[in-house]
């Protein structure tokens, strides 16, 4: 029996070797390896990829949020919405700067912010939002900016898994004043380590954070305050140089693997397939469902799903939960007061969500693997 794993990225190095070889090895001949036309050329790309004037590039999706809420000088005693159904990352960058996370529930057809709940979450002590485009899948920013605006916050779209994604047309990371992306190898752009971006239509964010970037430096050995070391090094800069230039039709293939899933996975009984908004246009980072034993409407049992998960692996079939704790309930976050049944709809994404293998070398007979593992395991276990 075959395996299926989650992502596959030996795969996408074979059938690039040759392009990415060459690109790796003209930089390591240069003998130059931080900053300099590789990373220039990169951050102009991937400005006009998302059609936006400004990219900086640093050395994570986490310094890129950390670097945006510094240029928009949000520090302690300061509130930041966000979500609690993510990566702690979104979240400890608020912390690291002194400011407070402030959790809303999620809607749970999308697994994204509900965005009708954050008003009440608005106080005198808001400084920003940030909501996180998770598996793909685009908030409503449509609304979120209507809010945003009204309460003059300022919007940071967390983006790491959401590169070419669109909400009414337009890419995420382009809405809000600052957009953070993820280059983590398994990222719809991944590098082959750790990488980074931050876009904007404002000159000054962006010259605020290389800046921040380079040490609180914009001229050599003269530091106007304290900044960090998060640069993108060249050889990163050029994989994702070669890698960019595949990523539109990348995205076009998990598309056609996600309506195949939906297609033979959508009439289940106990199984809800991912809803998509009419609105946006998702890049399927994860191709995520959510179980429920005994199709009974309302039913949140993590050892159902884990069970099933279980039984997919001896199958063959390697699924991921994104994400069995939510941030309210994490130990870093007890200070904060929340408590479990604060967020009902994260905590029942949390106990039924499975993430099923999504990449765009995705074969044929690898995706009915999954769909006819998937069925047999769910007999099993009804």
């Amino acid at each position: 029996m075959s395996q299926v794993p989650p992502v596959d990225l030996a795969q996408q190095y074979q059938n690039l070797r040759t392009e990415l070889d060459t690109a790796v090895l003209e930089v390591l001949a240069s003998g130059r390896y931080i900053g300099g036309s590789p990373v220039e050329g990169f951050e102009q790309q991937f400005a006009n990829y998302l059609h936006i004037p400004e990219c900086v590039a640093c050395n994570s999706g986490t310094d890129a949020l950390y670097l945006a809420l510094r240029a928009l000088e949000i520090g302690p005693g300061d509130e930041v919405i966000t979500s609690p159904f993510t990566f702690i990352a979104t979240t400890e960058v608020i912390s690291a700067i002194g400011a407070v996370p402030i959790f809303v529930d999620i809607d749970i057809r999308t697994f994204n912010l509900d965005v009708e709940q954050v008003e009440a979450a608005i106080t005198e002590k808001t400084r920003a939002i940030i909501p996180v485009h998770l598996f793909g899948q685009a908030v409503d920013m449509t609304r979120l900016m209507e809010i945003a605006q009204a309460h003059h916050l300022a919007v940071i779209e967390d983006c790491a898994q959401a590169t070419g994604a669109e909400w009414a047309g337009q890419p995420v990371g382009t809405i809000g004043h600052v957009g953070c992306f993820s280059f983590f190898p398994t990222k719809n752009l991944g590098a082959c380590g750790d990488g980074g971006a931050i876009t904007t239509r404002d000159p000054a964010i962006a010259d605020r954070v290389r800046m921040l970037r380079e040490h609180g430096s914009r001229q050599r050995y003269l530091h106007e305050e304290i900044g960090v070391n998060s640069r993108l090094d060249a050889v990163q800069a050029v994989i994702l140089q070669v890698k960019l230039r595949h990523l539109p039709a990348w995205n076009e293939q998990r598309r056609t693997i996600a309506e195949r899933y939906t297609e033979f996975l959508s009439h289940i009984p106990g199984l809800m397939v991912p809803y998509e908004h009419p609105e946006g246009r998702s890049v399927w980072n994860q191709y995520t469902i959510r179980l429920q034993p005994n199709g009974a409407e309302g039913g949140a049992d993590p050892a159902y799903r884990d069970r099933v998960r279980s039984d997919l692996q001896k199958q063959g079939v390697i699924a991921m939960v994104y994400y069995a704790l939510p941030l309210h309930l994490q130990p870093v976050y007890r200070s904060l007061g929340y408590a479990a049944g604060s967020f009902p709809a994260t905590e029942e994404a949390a106990h039924q969500v499975l993430s099923l293998p999504m990449f765009p070398d995705l074969s044929i007979e690898q995706q009915d693997q999954v769909i006819d593992s998937l069925k047999d395991c769910l007999v099993q276990n009804q």
